[in-house]
């Protein structure tokens, strides 16, 4: 099965021929300044299996908490968050899950993994059976 996805307003399209290797929430500051939201909900693909179809994003890179990159694909013209390349998972790309078409933004309702948990907002409970990380790696 496909997974596809966009921006708001359709002018970035992607595809991953996978299914995500890991589903994870990041509770890192750096993912709440670029969201602007308390987390990143997210699909990890392999970069190999990732393209876009359409459009062409723009990126920012920022230092994460790790020191390493992280570069962050974003819509030119809405601003959607689409997926990030980070330095720390090589080989993989980090699908912005709310951009997931047909329903999918949900993961299918099982996260993996949440990372940097010691950045958690107050008011969020961990997600139960998910694996949690006070750090990523």
């Amino acid at each position: 099965m496909t997974l596809t996805g966009s921006c708001m307003c359709g002018e970035v399209t992607y595809q991953s021929t996978s299914q995500p290797e890991v589903t994870a929430l990041c509770h890192c500051t750096d993912c709440q300044k670029w969201t602007g939201g308390a987390f990143t909900a997210n699909a990890v693909v392999p970069e190999e299996s990732f393209s876009v179809v359409r459009g062409s994003p723009k990126y920012c890179d920022v230092a994460g908490a790790s020191g390493k990159n992280n570069r962050h694909f974003f819509c030119p013209n809405c601003g959607s968050s689409l997926y990030t390349r980070l330095d720390l998972m090589q080989g993989k790309i980090v699908i912005k899950a709310g951009g997931l078409d047909n329903g999918l933004a949900s993961l299918g309702g099982k996260i993996g993994v949440e990372f940097y948990c010691k950045d958690r907002v107050a008011y969020m409970p961990a997600v139960h059976d998910a694996t949690q990380e006070l750090r990523f790696g």
